[in-house]
């Protein structure tokens, strides 16, 4: 089967940018892997780190392995993370069943779409370790800066890594883009700021998705819900004592916001679960939210939704980020076939 083509440059093409003089230059020295005369020379202690089948070249140009093979204290910690991260991805992807092609032909493989890409370390590493020895399956980055969506797209190149493809679009942009597929069977949100979540699982929700991995970060927008509501929540229930102060607002809001996307996923149909990322010394941001599409909406989760926002006065959320649940007819329940 002939594999698909990486998605198209942006305006100014790498091979004609200064940017893209410089890629190519830095591209020469990629140090090859192992059984290349170039390849480092690696202890035995970074051959026990690293796992079976893992570029080295990649680990170099992510600046986990040094150009002489080896491993500081910053970069093994990161690397214990990118792995940790990556038991979770890989089980996931191995519980997701072949789909059926819609024309009868063979299946192009599963689909991965990595939103707030940055520079693409979570898609590489994936790609790297799952899809780099099957002859299927496509990883596709999405980034809004457009110079870490060239240089990615030229390190794939360099790296052979054909079924990568990088898109300089917003997450929302991403929903109708023609460079994606109809569905994708996991979407990824690593670190993603904000309300960029809420658009990963709309996309996902949009794509028809068969599972999620999102670690949110810095979600701010419930907080400033409930900043704007605190005097008629503080006449009406002392329970805005939990938000009166606008640190305890930012902090509960943070709480609030995944308590309720994980309510949402359930409502529309998936089994949740929730776990840490890393250890806490590592990382407060550290909260990671796995979610499988069952076929099995929850009444009670979309009752339970829209019971938590009225109680905060969040009502709002439901024409914005929780729009699956705004009708309380059965019929809005249904289950969708995915």
């Amino acid at each position: 089967m002939t594999e698909r083509a990486t998605a198209k440059p942006t305006k100014r093409h790498a091979a004609s940018t200064p940017f893209g003089a410089d890629m190519r230059k830095a591209s020469q020295n990629l140090r090859s892997d192992a059984g290349s005369p170039h390849a480092p020379v690696l202890s035995e202690e970074v051959r026990q780190a690293i796992r079976p089948g893992q570029s080295f070249a990649l680990l170099q140009e992510l600046h986990i392995l040094t150009r002489e093979g080896r491993l500081n204290q910053d970069s093994r910690r990161k690397l214990k993370q990118v792995y940790h991260l990556y038991k979770f991805l890989e089980k996931l992807l191995l519980e997701l069943p072949e789909r059926p092609h819609a024309d009868g032909l063979a299946d192009d493989g599963l689909t991965v779409a990595d939103h707030g890409a940055g520079k693409s370390y979570l898609g590489f590493i994936l790609y790297d370790l799952f899809f780099k020895s099957r002859s299927t399956g496509h990883v596709y980055g999405i980034e809004t800066r457009a110079e870490l969506v060239e240089k990615s797209q030229v390190l794939a190149r360099h790296l052979g890594f054909s079924r990568m493809a990088f898109l300089n679009l917003s997450v929302a942009q991403s929903t109708a883009s023609a460079d994606l597929p109809a569905q994708i069977d996991l979407v990824t949100a690593l670190h993603a700021c904000d309300t960029a979540t809420d658009d990963a699982i709309a996309f996902g929700l949009a794509k028809r998705a068969r599972a999620f991995a999102l670690v949110p970060c810095c979600q701010a927008e419930v907080a400033r819900h409930l900043g704007g509501s605190r005097a008629l929540m503080l006449a009406r229930t002392p329970l805005a004592e939990l938000w009166r102060h606008p640190l305890h607002a930012r902090e509960l809001g943070s709480q609030l916001t995944n308590v309720l996307r994980c309510l949402y996923l359930e409502a529309m149909g998936y089994q949740v679960t929730v776990t840490e990322l890393v250890g806490w010394e590592h990382s407060m941001k550290n909260e990671l939210i796995l979610a499988r599409y069952t076929g099995q909406k929850k009444r009670a989760a979309a009752e339970r939704l829209r019971a938590v926002l009225k109680e905060f006065g969040l009502e709002a959320l439901l024409d914005t980020r929780f729009t699956g649940v705004r009708d309380n007819s059965a019929a809005a329940l249904m289950d969708n076939q995915i």
